[in-house]
């Protein structure tokens, strides 16, 4: 029988770390909050943002028989920590190692395999971040954490250092009690943003260096110069400076969440790479998300600050 202690124990069979359930209801209001984030820009160049609102609204429109989210965190903090080394640019420590996608869609595929072997009436439509989802509306739901002031979900006694996954599903479920907000007076975050991206609970993409570094297609704006404190691809101060990712980041048992030489980038070597070797360094890597013309934009844009 399909139930919140299974789900939990099989969550952590394949190496999920956080598990909460929420029911299906229409994101009415926060469809409508996206709208407005939207109308003002702050999306940048990610088109795909405005695309499939009437699902990010009603998962019905997904699954027709959805009667629950199953929201699933995978940590990846390995515990590793960057060297400031002249000549270097820094990485995201989501892409130090392997791309999540591609472990944690291979472990949902078995979870969903194994939930139709107990129960072949089971019906699961899992996401990570790739489709027409509100990923951390629906972690939030679930009571995997709670919204900080970065717009990163962050739970009480696990940091903010986790992937998450959520599985569309026609179950019914004993459904968690969503977080309180704990982030209180502290704006941390906000106050050490060098490119002054954060408002409280509001990114705004156009300034936002994991952004500029990574999604952006055009050329980094001059005005900043000098601000990326050596981040070639992706940022995370707004992660490093919470207190709860300093007392309370849970680390991962995931190995392929480990750096693979990947924590800093040699800037020269960036700008001296061929295609070929680019594709083969970096084949399994969430750095190939930039293209090689983006990664050499980047090391420039630190070289000449």
């Amino acid at each position: 029988m399909i139930n919140n202690k299974l789900i939990s124990e099989l969550a952590l069979k394949y190496g999920f770390g956080l598990v909460g359930f929420s029911p299906v209801t229409l994101l009415t209001k926060e469809t409508s909050q996206l709208k407005e984030w939207l109308d003002e820009g702050n999306h940048a160049g990610m088109g795909y943002m405005e695309r499939n609102l009437e699902k990010k609204e009603n998962l019905k429109e997904i699954l027709p028989s959805a009667e629950s989210v199953i929201s699933l965190g995978m940590f990846y903090n390995s515990g590793e920590i960057h060297e400031e080394k002249q000549g270097f640019g820094k990485v995201s420590r989501y892409a130090w190692g392997t791309d999540y996608h591609l472990i944690m869609w291979e472990r949902l595929e078995e979870l969903i395999d194994e939930l139709k072997e107990i129960d072949s009436g089971f019906e699961g439509i899992f996401y990570v971040d790739t489709g027409p989802v509100m990923d951390k509306v629906w972690a939030l739901k679930s009571g995997l954490g709670w919204q900080g002031k970065n717009t990163n979900v962050i739970n009480k006694d696990s940091g903010s250092f986790f992937f998450i996954a959520n599985i569309i599903n026609n179950k019914k479920f004993d459904y968690s009690i969503p977080f309180a907000d704990f982030c209180g007076s502290c704006t941390a975050c906000i106050d050490s943003c060098p490119t002054n991206a954060l408002k409280p609970y509001q990114i705004d993409a156009r300034k936002c260096i994991s952004y500029l570094t990574i999604e952006n297609k055009g050329e980094i704006s001059q005005e900043f110069k000098g601000k990326f404190e050596n981040w070639i691809f992706g940022c995370d101060i707004c992660q490093d400076v919470c207190p709860w990712n300093r007392k309370f980041s849970a680390l991962t048992s995931e190995k392929k969440f480990h750096s693979v030489g990947n924590k800093e980038l040699e800037l020269k070597e960036v700008l001296n790479m061929e295609n070929a070797e680019f594709k083969k360094r970096f084949e399994v890597s969430p750095i190939k998300r930039s293209k090689l013309p983006g990664l050499k934009r980047n090391a420039e844009f630190l070289i000449n600050k």
